[in-house]
């Protein structure tokens, strides 16, 4: 009998199946303020005018990289959108949709 990705079990503090983590948000979902560490970067589909591994590598450059600590700065008045953020000392602006794609945890989770 064959099994796929689906019917591998899930080790503790691991990625599900469905890509989340237990405790994890999108980085995009944050409210100002929110601090933690980023647990993954994974885009989900080619809807943002360039393939989901263009948009990951340039988050990765970055500096979107597991592991980098995190915090929502402002966001936009307007559809609160773009949001400011700070990835450990650099200050990055971004799209809620892109910070869609930054699984992040909280610190102390």
């Amino acid at each position: 009998m064959d099994f796929g990705p689906e019917d591998m079990p899930v080790a503790a503090g691991s990625a599900s199946n469905d890509g989340t983590t237990p405790g994890a948000q999108a980085l995009g979902s944050a409210p100002v303020g929110f601090k933690g560490r980023i647990r993954a970067v994974r885009v989900a589909a080619d809807d943002h005018g360039l393939t989901a591994a263009e948009i990951e590598r340039r988050l990765i450059e970055l500096g979107f990289v597991e592991g980098a600590r995190v915090e929502v700065l402002h966001q936009g008045l307007f559809g609160r959108d773009p949001i400011a953020v700070r990835v450990n000392e650099a200050t990055i602006a971004l799209r809620r949709r892109e910070g869609a794609a930054i699984l992040v945890e909280p610190d102390g989770g």
